[in-house]
């Protein structure tokens, strides 16, 4: 499910990694491929909320 563009983002333990990427990838459809300032401000809250719920990898031994 897409959430609506706001400036806010929701908190990582809401949303999977998967959602947040969904949710990118929108906003970078919507904007026709170029972001205007607000919504370079929304991408990059988005992608903290992303690389913190993204699954970390475990260190290769």
């Amino acid at each position: 499910m897409l959430h609506s563009m706001s400036t806010t983002v929701e908190s990582s333990s809401e949303r999977s990694a998967d959602e947040v990427n969904e949710e990118i990838r929108a906003l970078w459809r919507r904007s026709g491929g170029t972001l205007s300032g607000e919504q370079r401000e929304v991408y990059q809250q988005l992608v903290l909320e992303w690389a913190a719920a993204a699954p970390q990898s475990a260190p290769v031994a």
